[in-house]
């Protein structure tokens, strides 16, 4: 999608040229690869070094190679322009990515936040939460967020994600809102600067928490429903422990899938 919807835009190649040398780097592949050290190894054991789960993923890197910002996962087309301006123009000095996405990004939205029954509801204690037995689930989205309506009014209202959203106990924060909180590791704080904590770039973004208010998962960048239900599997069943790479973890599932004779579409 990244190939065929982004860069068949002509601005987005033309931006892309004038300001990036790019390399393709094949997450599985065997290729030798020099990193920002010196050190040489595969394609694979790269992308394991730079804690890759997600394709695509770009890494964004200065002249003197440090990371300026990092996209886990698909960015469409009219936010991947802002991720190459703000990278393109150095905005980093001025202040993070999600500030500067949030000010050029507005969409046609609800304008509204989606809390389903059964949703947490503040008083926000999430240290408290945890003592319940199921792992913790927040959803840092904003009011103003197609991608976030698409998520609730679609993906979530089918029945298989309906019955992984059961194993969670599920909290909703605008990422740009004073609500305040007790984070799961038992600090004060307000969503916003959380979400500022965090890192959080996109919305929505699916940030999971273990029984001990450890942070074990997190999706960021545009999903459709078989990687949502895939990263809801992959935490409630525990795979997450022994299976440390969820690309490698999503191929086992799907062929799993087929093999019951159940097909699976990547892009529905």
């Amino acid at each position: 999608k990244l190939i065929e919807d982004n860069f068949r835009q002509q601005d987005i190649v033309e931006t892309t040229r004038r300001h990036f040398d790019a390399i393709a780097i094949n997450m599985w592949g065997d290729r030798e690869v020099t990193d920002l050290e010196g050190n040489s190894m595969s394609e694979k054991e790269f992308a394991r070094q730079m804690r890759v789960q997600f394709t695509p993923t770009l890494l964004f890197l200065d002249e003197n190679g440090k990371e300026v910002l990092r996209i886990n996962g698909y960015y469409p087309p009219h936010k991947f322009r802002i991720a190459l301006e703000f990278v393109a123009g150095k905005h980093e000095k001025e202040g993070p990515f999600r500030e500067f996405l949030a000010q050029r990004a507005p969409e046609p939205a609800s304008g509204k936040l989606h809390i389903e029954p059964g949703y947490l509801k503040p008083p926000y204690r999430f240290n408290d939460i945890l003592r319940f037995g199921k792992p913790l689930l927040v959803l840092f989205e904003q009011k103003r967020c197609k991608a976030c309506d698409e998520l609730h009014q679609d993906i979530f209202r089918r029945p298989e994600t309906r019955k992984l959203l059961d194993r969670f106990n599920i909290a909703v924060l605008d990422s740009w809102s004073d609500t305040p909180l007790v984070t799961p590791d038992g600090r004060r704080t307000k969503a916003r600067d959380w979400a500022g904590e965090l890192d959080i770039k996109y919305t929505p973004s699916m940030v999971f928490f273990d029984e001990t208010g450890k942070e074990v998962f997190r999706t960021e960048g545009y999903l459709r429903a078989f990687h949502v239900q895939s990263a809801l599997d992959y935490v409630a069943s525990g795979a997450y422990r022994k299976q440390p790479e969820f690309q490698r973890y999503i191929e086992g599932r799907a062929d799993a899938l087929r093999e019951k004779g159940i097909e699976v579409d990547l892009w529905k």
